[in-house]
């Protein structure tokens, strides 16, 4: 029996596949499969027949595996007899491997291996020059120097063929799947190296259990270092006893750091945490200081020399930021976001943009706010940007205003689209001081992808005829159209229309609207105004959480926020007084409208009861924001009856508001109210309690 083609082969992290397909097994099948990898990687068999009576567990019953590996080769074979005449579709062998392959493809008509060979290797690409290295087992004893580099998979089929190193664009569409651990192994791996970092190497008990947690990449390789068992932890114990981990791996991964980052961040010279006491007394004085344990992993990638401070050193930055007048919330998410400001002293650029924001009436800590762990700040760039509207006639108070308002203009991009957009308007003509009335009177123009679409929009009137100052007096009097959204191209929409450049500019100076209904590349036109100016505020609004206006999103979200436009901006204000960050809330808000929907005192009355009356962070409420969608009397009930239980010892592990909260009467009936005898009775206490008061 031959085999008609090696059907593709797909390539991804944790699993290598390669597919056999053959047209009919009446006799013995044969076939051998080469692996270039790692001794670490596992080989495991998997059938499938998806058109055919046989079954995928009969061919695993009758196949017979034999592998061998050495530090670079992994020559594995395995003979299937089949009897009968059933055609199997099929047949496929799965590589584990902790490392992320290449793609690789065997061609029947070709007769050769096709490679994506990583840029490192410096392989030649040759058009249908084979290598001329033969890949037939019998043949193989050490892997080419080009091999043991790429970590390149190789098939053969009954023989051996030549290699061409030639690159690969594409690769068959497959989603990538991870193969799943069972949450009990998975448990018992986490307590395995709980156990192993705590007892055996001596690690404090916070460190090890935030490790253990925290590393799921890691634990899945140690998994499959051990036979397969029903007793994991204990064969992981063992295995840990004899075979030292690189403790920095599961480090660094519970640090919030991707194992492409963790490869470069591997220190030489050290196997133990304990042994770099130094980098380990610096991550104690950061989480103590109270800075997230998963925020430490950016701030070690961006600024290591902060972990080579001696003893002392760090803690007195940190307090040197203090006494700037910022609160210690404040300096956790400014470090966390700008770990650059601990190098050295006190960041003398940040501290005049402090004090230009303090000279306009923005208090210091407003700054906790308006930062995002997703940007990188430059502080020299944002003094300027501050110094450059001073310079254009903004005074303090105008100043403060628009960057309460409007502070992504400031904070994204560290203010590097206001200098594209002024040098875009001067250019057209206008005035700095009309500049800045723009500012003012359309602010919205400074937050999200404004000057980009601006760009376009302005290229394309250019493009059909319309003269400069036509353009000028379009922007200025419509400039939330300008850069509202996105253009076709003008052949497009004059070939779409059936109309030539001057009927199009026609139509636009009489109607500036028609530019969006005509050339938008969105589905829909601009929103009409309804009521005044309340759909205007809401969209405002909207802009500010990061909507795209004229989107089909957009639309979606006009519908499920109710309210005017400024009572929207009042709710999100609460949230965001109540200590939560801006852009978590605009995150938090999108995912539950809902919450804004409702007014501010119910919104303080939840937020009041879920600190002081359940002793709960605020923070909380990001992991689950649907909290404030629940009205108070569900809440106070239901943590009423959970508060009982815990005393009465019926429930002894803390739950989480969603399990508390999530549920249907029925379902909390059953697993909560019903764990105690006198649980009914004290249920129906608490409702007519609850309902009295």
């Amino acid at each position: 029996m031959a085999f008609s083609a090696c059907y593709w082969s797909r390539v991804f992290q944790g699993i290598a596949v390669v597919h056999l397909k053959a047209a009919r097994i009446d006799e013995k099948m044969s076939f051998k499969c080469l692996t270039i990898m790692p001794e670490c990687c596992t080989l495991v068999y998997q059938a499938t027949t998806p058109s055919a009576a046989t079954k995928a567990s009969n061919l695993r019953k009758k196949s017979r595996f034999v592998t061998t590996a050495t530090p670079y080769l992994g020559c594995s074979s395995a003979d299937s007899t089949i009897g009968g005449s059933n055609a199997v579709e099929m047949l496929s062998l799965r590589v584990y491997t902790p490392l992320r392959w290449q793609y690789a493809q065997l061609f029947s008509c070709v007769g050769a291996a096709k490679f994506m060979v990583p840029e490192t290797c410096g392989i030649p690409v040759r058009s249908r020059q084979p290598f001329r290295y033969s890949v037939g087992v019998s043949c193989v004893s050490i892997a080419p120097s080009w091999c043991k580099q790429g970590n390149l998979f190789v098939s053969t089929i009954k023989g051996a063929h030549d290699v061409l190193p030639a690159v690969i664009t594409s690769a068959a569409s497959m989603h990538p799947r991870k193969p799943r651990i069972p949450r009990v192994v998975l448990t018992e791996a986490q307590d395995a190296l709980f156990e192993y970092l705590h007892s055996t190497r001596s690690m404090h008990f916070t460190d090890a259990e935030h490790i253990s947690k925290n590393s799921p990449i890691f634990l899945q390789n140690l998994i499959a270092k051990v036979d397969d068992c029903q007793e994991t932890g204990r064969a992981l114990s063992k295995f840990l006893c004899y075979h030292p981990i690189n403790e920095f791996e599961p480090f660094f991964e519970s640090l919030g750091l991707k194992q492409s980052e963790i490869y470069l961040l591997l220190p030489r010279n050290f196997l133990f945490l304990s042994d770099d006491y130094v980098m380990l007394e610096n991550f104690h004085v950061l989480c103590n200081y109270g800075v997230p344990r998963r925020k430490i992993g950016k701030m070690y990638k961006e600024a290591r020399e902060i972990f080579r401070y001696g003893h002392g050193i760090l803690s007195s930055k940190l307090a040197a930021y203090e006494e700037l007048g910022l609160s210690a919330p404040t300096v956790i998410k400014l470090v966390a976001c700008c770990p650059s400001l601990l190098i050295g002293g006190v960041h003398w650029d940040f501290l005049q943009v402090l004090e230009k924001l303090k000279d306009s009436g923005i208090e210091h800590d407003w700054l906790r706010c308006c930062l995002s762990e997703e940007n990188t700040y430059h502080w020299d760039r944002m003094l300027k940007m501050l110094q450059f509207l001073n310079e254009m006639g903004c005074n303090k108070k105008n100043l403060g205003r628009l960057i309460r308002e409007h502070p992504r203009f400031l904070f994204d991009e560290s203010g590097k689209k206001i200098y594209v957009l002024v040098a875009m308007l001067l250019k057209m003509g206008i005035s700095g001081t009309h500049i800045l009335g723009l500012f003012f009177q359309y602010p919205q123009i400074l937050d999200g992808n404004y000057v980009k679409n601006l760009w376009h929009t302005l290229h394309f009137l250019f493009q059909i005829g319309m003269t400069n100052g036509d353009v000028v007096s379009i922007l200025c009097t419509h400039p939330q159209l300008l850069g509202s959204s996105l253009l076709k191209k003008p052949e497009l929409v004059l070939l779409k229309l059936d109309v030539d450049s001057k009927k199009l500019c026609e139509v636009i100076k009489r109607n500036p609207h028609e530019i969006s209904n005509l050339a938008s590349k969105t589905k829909t036109g601009l929103t009409k105004v309804v009521g005044g100016n309340h759909v205007h505020e809401k969209t405002t609004f909207l802009l500010k959480l990061g909507f795209v206006e004229n989107s089909d999103e957009m639309t979606v979200a006009q519908k499920k926020f109710r309210g005017r436009g400024d009572e929207l901006q009042e709710r999100f204000d609460c949230l965001v007084s109540a200590g939560l960050d801006y852009h978590d809330v605009a995150s938090m808000v999108k995912e539950a409208p809902p919450m804004l929907n409702q007014r501010t005192d119910v919104l303080k009355e939840k937020i009041d009861y879920l600190v002081h009356n359940l002793g709960y962070p605020v923070e909380t409420v990001l992991t689950f924001p649907t909290f404030l969608c629940y009205n108070i009397e569900r809440i106070k009930l239901r943590f009423s009856m959970y508060k009982w239980l815990r005393e009465k010892e019926a429930v002894k592990q803390a739950l989480s508001l969603s399990t508390i909260l999530a549920g249907s009467n029925a379902r909390f009936l059953k697993y909560f109210i019903h764990l105690h005898p006198e649980g009914p009775n004290e249920w129906e206490r608490l409702k007519k309690s609850l309902s009295s008061s």
